[in-house]
């Protein structure tokens, strides 16, 4: 029986360390070519080490995501290559500032809007053909609980991914009557340089490593995966509903 994910192609942003390493890792295990973008190359030099071994293949891409003209090459040279793309992981993410709103620099603010949001959006653009060319495109964008709980200092990190749920909610009512899904997947606590960043007095060790919410995200690029507009718990193992609209 071939793999489940035989003769895909998948890309995967943030892919040269923690959940995007191990989400790349998994998909090339499942049978997917993986196209793993990320901005350090020898973060990205090493998976392509670890999917070799494991007997799957990759197109590197090191690309800074607010590189805007750079996302839409890439589009181009998929285009030109495969002429589809079956699954997108939105995967790479910005932590920003720990602080008060009034105190975050214009700047800094920008950056993680940028990286968060707005490439996001830039892939949707640049990506939205290729999927639709595909007889069962999946996208998922990961998130983070803290959209919902808007806890205090967390401004910056906390907006833009509620930013990006809505944005991954409209791009799944407009692709409704596609063979195109969108989806969203919030990990949790994970063992990650962001969660190391965000809460430096934790032991690493109490909480669960990239590899095991990888297997979750894989079930999500399955072309049998119906769910559409969704957000997916890896701490609750279900998908959760959204306050309906008003």
């Amino acid at each position: 029986m071939p793999p489940p994910l035989a003769d895909r192609i998948a890309l995967v942003t943030g892919a040269s360390r923690g959940i995007g390493h191990a989400t790349a890792l998994a998909l090339a295990r499942a049978g997917a070519h993986v196209i793993a973008v990320a901005r350090t190359v020898g973060g990205l030099e090493e998976l392509d080490d670890a999917i070799r071994a494991a007997g799957g293949t990759a197109t590197l891409v090191p690309l800074d995501l607010k590189d805007y003209a750079g996302i839409d090459r890439l589009g181009h040279a998929l285009h030109e290559r495969f002429g589809r793309l079956d699954v997108l992981v939105g995967n790479a993410g910005m932590l920003g500032p720990l602080s008060p709103l009034g105190h975050v620099e214009a700047k800094i603010w920008d950056e993680v809007m940028a990286v968060n949001v707005t490439a996001n959006w830039r892939l949707i653009c640049a990506m939205d053909q290729l999927l639709r060319f595909s007889d069962a495109g999946r996208v998922i964008f990961v998130t983070s609980g803290v959209a919902a709980q808007a806890p205090a200092y967390w401004g910056p990190y906390t907006v833009t991914k509620a930013a990006l749920e809505a944005l991954a909610r409209t791009y799944a009512a407009e692709s409704a009557t596609t063979q195109v899904r969108v989806n969203l997947f919030q990990p949790g606590p994970i063992r990650t340089r962001m969660r190391a960043q965000a809460m430096p007095g934790e032991d690493p060790m109490t909480i669960e490593p990239p590899d095991k919410v990888a297997q979750y995200i894989i079930e999500l690029c399955l072309p049998t995966v119906r769910e559409n507009g969704k957000l997916y718990s890896y701490p609750q193992r279900r998908y959760l509903d959204f306050p309906p609209p008003a």
